[in-house]
């Protein structure tokens, strides 16, 4: 499991990386695009439950969605992997920021109002 401690200087490092390869995806191989979509999966799911957020487990959770575009990267256009790669740099980015405040999401029974 990823640590804040030990990894802090790589998560915003991680997401200029893949800013970077959506800006680049035409230098890219199909097998550097698949290491990068999966690097961001497991670092969101880290991140995710550094910050007490359960997952989802349907196929409306961002991470489904890099899940695909990794696993079929060939079959994509350049414009769609650039759009799955900025995703998961903002879904980094966004956890990251939740982390850094101190903030923990707490989930309880929903309220009938």
């Amino acid at each position: 499991m990823m640590t804040i401690t030990a990894e802090a200087s790589s998560v915003p490092g991680f997401v200029a990386e893949l800013v970077r390869a959506a800006n680049e995806v035409d230098r890219l191989t199909a097998v550097e695009i698949e290491s990068l979509l999966l690097r961001a999966m497991t670092t969101v799911r880290d991140l995710r439950e550094q910050a007490g957020i359960p997952r989802s487990g349907t196929e409306d959770d961002a991470i489904v969605r890099l899940d695909i575009v990794a696993k079929g990267v060939i079959t994509f256009s350049q414009a769609n992997i650039s759009a799955t790669l900025r995703e998961a740099a903002d879904m980094v980015r966004t956890l990251w920021i939740i982390i850094d405040s101190g903030t923990v999401v707490s989930l309880g029974p929903a309220s009938a109002t």
